[in-house]
């Protein structure tokens, strides 16, 4: 269901934060600008997750607010489609864009490494290492979600799939911890002086794949893995 942002905006410090980026899906430009995690810790109250991160809560409340209030964007209540066209979004939008950029992203972390790895010693080799791992981890996750998991909530029996769900919610945090580190070894993705195209293109994209890993996540954990939870066919 697709609504259009008002200025009318109920938020309080005491609400989760992953319940805001449901409700509120632009809120998400403001977690991300603050490094608020919403994905893996969306069962965080925000003044908690702000504290984390250093942030005045009423302050990241009003940003919300005010980008709520100034855009003309609809914005797409994920919570309220249904299994079906959620479980289509997650594979058009995310597990297509994950089978495009994995190998790609992939394949520069090693060709830099290879390239330029003595310029940087104590971050190319660890990077490419990382990022080989991140791709083979969510090759598999995405197969058995595809398989195993979404199967099972199409037809009806998503609340008889706990095992799967805690499953993949842990596989989630390893991803998390992945991008977190990806993050620091690129001092935020802050590209090198003098760095190749490649070089430059690698540090673009994996800055991308956090944005879009994080909305990923977000969609399972706070919205399609509950309702799965909850109810039978919908």
């Amino acid at each position: 269901m697709l609504e259009q942002a008002t200025k009318s905006v109920n938020i309080a410090k005491e609400t989760r934060v992953g319940d805001l980026a449901t409700a509120y899906p632009l809120a998400t430009r403001i977690f991300h600008r603050h490094g608020i995690d919403y994905c893996c810790g969306g069962g965080k109250p925000l003044e908690d997750a702000c504290q984390r991160r250093g942030v005045d809560a009423q302050t990241v409340i009003e940003e919300i607010r005010a980008e709520l209030s100034t855009t003309d964007e609809p914005r797409q209540r994920w919570d309220e489609a249904s299994f079906e066209d959620l479980i289509g979004h997650i594979l058009s939008t995310h597990h297509e864009y994950l089978r495009e950029e994995l190998p790609r992203l992939d394949a520069m972390a090693q060709k830099v490494h290879q390239v330029h790895g003595d310029k940087m010693p104590d971050v190319l080799p660890e990077l490419a290492t990382v990022m080989s791992g991140l791709r083979q981890e969510l090759e598999q996750h995405m197969l058995k979600e595809e398989q195993v998991l979404f199967p099972l909530i199409l037809q009806g029996q998503g609340h008889m799939g706990l095992g799967p769900i805690e499953c993949m919610k842990h596989e989630h945090d390893s991803a998390a911890n992945a991008l977190r580190r990806l993050r620091e070894l690129t001092s935020d993705f802050t590209v090198p002086e003098g760095a190749c195209n490649t070089w430059r293109a690698l540090w673009h994209g994996l800055a991308a794949l956090e944005t879009d890993l994080h909305q990923h996540i977000h969609l399972e954990n706070n919205i399609l893995f509950p309702r799965a939870l909850n109810s039978g066919a919908q």
